[in-house]
């Protein structure tokens, strides 16, 4: 009699892998797939890149482009300095989102 009391309800297992998918789903959907969204709208942001744009680095530089190339840039800062650097270090562009108060 201890024994049936003790024994796995039939299906268990797959009802959990049932949960886990689920929940997979669920992240994919609310995390992972805007995610991608995003990356790819800065990927065409970053394509379109052009001189005059103001960009904020991912170092967090600020700066006007003064120069494009397929995969790099060069930015000049407030102090004439320029610095070329990739465009995939670039975080924002146009400066959107760096200040408030110019919306």
């Amino acid at each position: 009699m201890n024994t049936i009391l003790l024994e796995q309800p039939a299906g268990s297992s797959m009802n959990m892998l049932v949960v886990f998918a689920a929940i997979f789903v669920v992240m994919y959907f609310f995390m992972i797939r805007p995610q991608k969204k995003k990356e790819k709208e800065l990927a065409k942001k970053r394509d379109a890149i052009k001189k005059g744009d103001e960009v904020i680095t991912a170092g967090g530089i600020h700066g006007v482009i003064h120069e494009t190339s397929d995969s790099a840039v060069v930015i000049a800062l407030e102090s004439q300095a320029k610095l070329k650097i990739e465009k995939a270090s670039i975080s924002i562009i146009n400066g959107e989102g760096a200040d408030p108060r110019k919306k």
